[in-house]
């Protein structure tokens, strides 16, 4: 195998895969990319048996072959050549030799006969959605996904498809168990049995589907099978298994919208919310909402520096009512919602608190109650 490649081409395309790869080296071969030589181009392959990434670019190919290499060192070697042509030579028992101007590296690799098989998504069906769409629906419900490893069946979004209000819906869903964020949009064109039940797509998955979305305006692909999800765009493709698991019933946690709500500038009450945070318990980040007739009161208390309050004119005219809430859980939902005015709707300082877009269904966060 001998080729040559443009440094920022090969950059780019080993920056990509650096999600990908798998970090804690339980099957060695994982941490490696795949590099095959083909007609005019190059395609790299990077999986971890969850999420696996495959995309071509074009090369100079001498001699065709393939080879598998450290995909984190590799990346940090070809970062700090010049710029220019970089030549990569298979040499014997997997070594790779690469070339930049006077600068030579020998690395050792893996066969390839060892990496494992990109998997294809037999019998899927697939949608279309602009570029744009997909990362403003994943950027307003991941901040809700589960971090917490054991609840495996929160790690992730779930994808749906719906008819509802006469309208064909593509729903995403993520939740936590402390918050819980959903958005919609109406999509004609779902052609998709699997998702009538609806998928789970894995956190990590989710990331990716972010990236590639991110990355020019061209549209992408989205396909499901009953156990994999595929994303394409251009000469890249991310497949992903789908977590194997039931997401709970989100709606039970969706409260009705209550009498009491109250309109707030977005802008200043992500900013009060940082200011006041400073002085929230480390642990429990709460901050403490009292409303009252025009008037939203942002407070904190924390015994070893003090306390902060600050006032916010907002259109309410309901009863005096004082509930708790993480700052930082309503910081994530403020941050994903690019709007002037939110919506914040709750019952009582028990209930959890709603916040939507200002005549607009089609988004809505759920933020669970404190105790402060």
């Amino acid at each position: 195998m001998q080729f040559s490649i443009d440094r920022e081409v090969i950059l780019r395309a080993l920056s990509r895969v650096q999600g990908i790869v798998e970090k804690r080296n339980t099957i060695p071969i994982l941490s490696n990319v795949l590099i095959e030589a083909l007609d005019e181009k190059i395609r790299l392959t990077a999986t971890d048996l969850e999420v696996g990434m495959q995309s071509s670019y074009p090369a100079k190919v001498s001699s065709q072959g393939k080879i598998t290499v450290a995909a984190k060192k590799l990346f940090e070697i070809i970062k700090e050549l010049p710029d220019g042509e970089v030549a990569f030579q298979a040499k014997e028992n997997c070594w790779i030799e690469i070339r930049c101007g006077k600068a030579l590296f020998n690395l050792v690799g893996l066969a390839a006969d060892e990496f494992p098989q990109f998997p294809t998504l037999e019998g899927g069906q697939h949608f279309n959605l602009s570029s744009q769409d997909a990362k403003t629906l994943v950027d307003m419900t991941a901040f809700s996904m589960s971090h917490d490893e054991s609840k495996f069946n929160l790690n992730g979004i779930f994808f749906q498809h719906l008819s509802e209000d006469n309208r064909q819906i593509l729903r995403l869903v993520a939740t936590d168990g402390h918050r819980l964020a959903m958005i919609q949009r109406a999509e004609e064109n779902l052609a998709t049995e699997v998702l009538k039940t609806g998928v789970i797509l894995p956190r990590k998955g989710v990331q990716e589907l972010k990236k590639i979305a991110e990355d020019g305006p061209e549209d992408l692909s989205l396909g499901f099978s009953e156990t994999n999800a595929m994303v394409t765009k251009q000469d890249t493709v991310v497949v992903m298994r789908l977590v194997d698991g039931e997401f709970p019933d989100y709606r039970r946690v969706i409260p009705q919208m209550a009498e009491i709500s109250a309109v707030i500038p977005r802008d200043q009450f992500l900013h009060a919310l940082r200011r006041m945070a400073v002085f929230s318990s480390e642990k429990s980040r709460g901050v403490k909402l009292t409303f009252r007739a025009g008037v939203l009161e942002i407070s904190s208390s924390n015994p070893d520096l003090g306390d902060a309050r600050e006032e916010l004119e907002i259109d309410y005219a309901g009863q005096e009512l004082a509930v708790g809430f993480n700052s930082r859980y309503l910081l994530d939902i403020l941050q994903s919602m690019v709007v002037d005015e939110i919506k914040f709707h709750v019952k009582d300082n028990m209930s959890p608190g709603l916040v939507t877009r200002v005549d607009d269904k089609d988004f809505l966060s759920v933020v669970m109650p404190m105790r402060l």
